[in-house]
């Protein structure tokens, strides 16, 4: 899409309404003045909504791109100066505070489990690969499983890239997400476990395009949040009882299937309630407490890292073995959040809990 569009949405979610081209009107008011040739990180537009007085700066050449003026300043010069692309030493700009982008965000986005400074990119043809993917790591959660982190980037920006040439939304990729949920289920609980497993994964990945297509153009609602993350939360443990189904459908039933459904199901559960009571008492996810707790998410018992369990056991006509595996393992990372919880107790008694991202 054009930069400008982009744009237009990163302002109006900074609540700026009143947008338009600069002809050169003059005003009274505050006004907001953007370089339409270069590709703003919404949290950074949001920051330069709140600074009066700012003239926001390339950080690669301090070449200024943007300002926002205090009421009662006269515009037109500094808006030449911008198109003319002067340095922050030239005199139109003399009123303003030169900063760079990372002076008006949070290097920690807890949203997204991670720290960095917030892009500000050149758009153009020779650069327009480099900024797609610019833009599309900085839509990823830093914190997050082996899969979604390592495997899916690079498939994952492509299709994000056609979905959003292609005008296709995120809820329409939800909905495909959704049904393939239900298709691995019923898959599973029939015992076809290979073409389960191949409904799964494509639906995991889907479920990383989803979000990322919602971030990089901007049109994330609330409903497409709920929808997208009611379905994550709801149906992992479902798949699992299915499998143990799909056992006794296969004749390769487990020795306690009611066992180990319950641990499986109960298990999953109570890791997120544990991280919900983590949440509650340290305010904080307990993944991002520490260095260790974030590489732990990477295989904690959780979809990805479980599917991976029973991917493996089926390929060696196992699936039971990987079931049980699943379950060995929920039970210790649901022993493993326990001890860490224990443990954050202690640390608060000493100092306040920070997470290592924001240090």
């Amino acid at each position: 899409m054009p930069g400008s569009v982009l744009l237009g949405r990163a302002l109006a979610r900074a609540g700026v309404d009143d947008v338009a081209a600069w002809d050169g009107t003059p005003t009274n008011g505050g006004l907001l003045l953007l370089r339409t040739d270069h590709v703003y990180d919404a949290a950074l537009v949001g920051g330069l909504a709140r600074s009066p007085g700012v003239l926001l700066c390339r950080p690669e050449d301090g070449r200024p791109v943007a300002a926002h003026l205090p009421a009662g300043t006269a515009a037109a010069p500094i808006a030449e100066a911008l198109k003319a692309g002067r340095a922050p030493g030239d005199a139109a700009f003399a009123e303003l505070r030169s900063v760079a982008p990372a002076a008006l965000t949070d290097s920690y986005d807890r949203a997204l489990r991670k720290r960095g400074n917030p892009y500000l990119l050149r758009l153009g043809l020779e650069t327009r690969s480099a900024v797609e993917w610019e833009m599309f790591g900085g839509s990823y959660k830093g914190v997050t499983d082996a899969v979604t982190k390592h495997v899916w980037p690079r498939p994952a920006f492509h299709v994000v890239r056609a979905c959003a040439a292609l005008g296709i939304t995120p809820n329409q990729v939800t909905l495909v997400s959704l049904m393939l949920v239900f298709l691995a289920l019923w898959l599973f609980a029939e015992g076809a476990f290979l073409t389960g497993l191949l409904a799964a994964w494509v639906m995991t990945f889907l479920d990383t395009v989803d979000g990322k297509l919602a971030r990089v153009t901007l049109t994330s609602t609330p409903f497409g949040n709920v929808f997208d993350h009611a379905i994550d939360l709801i149906h992992p443990p479902f798949w699992w009882l299915a499998w143990i189904l799909g056992l006794q459908a296969v004749s390769m039933p487990l020795a306690e299937p009611v066992t180990v459904g319950v641990i499986v199901f109960g298990g999953y559960v109570l890791q997120r309630l544990q991280e919900g009571l983590f949440l509650a008492l340290f305010g904080m996810e307990i993944h991002v407490w520490r260095r260790f707790d974030s590489l732990f998410r990477l295989v904690i018992a959780r979809r990805n890292p479980n599917l991976v369990l029973l991917t493996l056991g089926t390929l060696i006509g196992r699936p039971d073995v990987g079931m049980l595996a699943v379950a060995a393992w929920t039970i210790f990372g649901c022993i493993e959040q326990v001890v860490v919880t224990v443990q954050a107790g202690l640390a608060r008694r000493r100092a306040p809990l920070r997470s290592w991202l924001e240090q």
